[in-house]
């Protein structure tokens, strides 16, 4: 019995799905669709540009690398980390 019921409500879905193609072709029920799958696409598109740009560029101007490069060879400078050893460091 339960079978029979929900065989008769696929077919009826698809019946309805059917006749949105059809002969009671309902606009707004494309158009909707349209709009959101667009809107969806766009934000997606939308994204990636601003993350694509925010890791080609950073977020001060200069790219991220050189930033991290600059920040790490001054800290090696501090630290002497890298040079020939000095009378300060005896290891």
């Amino acid at each position: 019995m339960s079978l029979l019921n929900v065989l008769s409500q696929t077919s009826s879905m698809f019946q309805n799905f059917g006749l949105q193609i059809g002969p009671q072709y309902d606009p707004l029920f494309y158009d909707v669709m349209i709009y959101i799958f667009g809107t969806m696409l766009f934000g997606v598109f939308l994204l990636s540009a601003i993350s694509f740009w925010l890791r080609r560029k950073g977020l001060g101007g200069q790219s991220s690398k050189e930033k991290w490069t600059q920040e790490l060879e001054k800290y090696f400078q501090k630290e002497q980390i890298g040079l020939m050893p000095d009378e300060k460091h005896h290891w």
